[in-house]
């Protein structure tokens, strides 16, 4: 019960770790790459049934074998972070399995239909899907546009995965990070700007919260 509250799902558990789980998925890993057709119903098997330790090893397998992937799997993965309804499983699906395959393809239709999504774990997934891209130097834009439509949203997962992906950024781009949330500080929840300032350092941090706090924009 511990852990499914913590985990926010109502999936059942059999107590396995994760160290656990994920040494099972590298066993079934180095017994030989899975072909696409091979992977795709293994994945299915293992999701069909409302268990955390079973869907959890599909999540691995997915992203053990990413490279197996392409944009026509994206109705799959979309469903499973539909039926998902925890940030133990959606997250490792948008940002790494998702997050991995758009360094290598056009994803950005998609995760423009998802932003717009009524489910909020969708719309987490079209900006954690921007995380790895954007540590490797990808467009900012993107997840900008993104972000943007959503600052006023009252969903906790939303605003803490935007700035998830802010705080992150920062570390090697503070410079675009801090342009842009800089105006856009009134709008900013708390939780969000919080993480922001994490790597900015205390001049930039300092000026970015007060004007949060006063409700205006840093510049």
């Amino acid at each position: 019960m511990g852990e499914a509250k913590y985990l926010k799902s109502d999936l059942r558990f059999f107590g396995a770790t994760q160290a656990e789980i994920r040494r099972s998925a590298r066993a079934v890993a180095k017994k030989g790459a899975l072909p696409h057709d091979d992977l795709v119903p293994l994945v299915e098997t293992l999701w069909a049934k409302a268990v955390f330790d079973l869907r959890m090893a599909a999540t691995m397998l997915l992203d053990l074998h990413v490279e197996h992937l392409d944009p026509d799997d994206l109705d799959l993965l979309e469903r499973l972070i539909r039926d998902s309804k925890t940030w133990a499983l959606v997250d490792p699906l948008s940002g790494d399995v998702i997050g991995k395959m758009n360094l290598d393809y056009p994803l950005s239709g998609t995760l423009d239909r998802w932003a717009r999504d009524e489910d909020f774990w969708i719309r987490r997934s079209s900006l954690l899907a921007e995380l790895r891209p954007l540590k490797e130097g990808a467009p900012f834009a993107p997840f900008a546009k993104r972000a943007d439509r959503m600052l006023e949203e009252k969903e906790f997962f939303i605003r803490k995965a935007i700035g998830w992906v802010l705080r992150e950024m920062s570390k090697k781009r503070p410079d675009e990070v801090y342009e842009w949330i800089a105006s856009r500080t009134h709008r900013v929840a708390g939780v969000t700007m919080r993480e922001v300032v994490k790597y900015l350092g205390p001049k930039r941090g300092n000026n970015l919260m007060e004007a949060y706090k006063n409700g205006v924009p840093a510049h």
